[in-house]
């Protein structure tokens, strides 16, 4: 996936998101497991469209379920 700039979006930038107080303020690896709860979830995709320009449904498979910053960074490369 792109951002607005069109660079892709790195692992680093999706961490820094997801470190967010209203997410997970502790986020430790990479590849550490994650469950996004609902309200945390909408903060993470306002977060990436306003940040980056990448808009995402709720539903997308991409940062539903169990998942991790690598996961979530694979998945933005395959998306779209």
């Amino acid at each position: 996936m792109t951002t607005d700039a069109g660079t892709r979006i790195t692992a680093e930038q999706v961490r820094l998101l997801l470190s967010d107080p209203k997410i997970f303020p502790d986020l430790e690896g990479d590849d550490t497991e994650l469950v996004l709860d609902s309200l945390g979830l909408v903060w993470f995709l306002h977060l990436l469209e306003l940040r980056h320009g990448i808009a995402l449904d709720p539903d997308d498979e991409h940062v539903t379920g169990v998942t991790s910053v690598t996961r979530i960074t694979e998945g933005l490369a395959n998306h779209g």
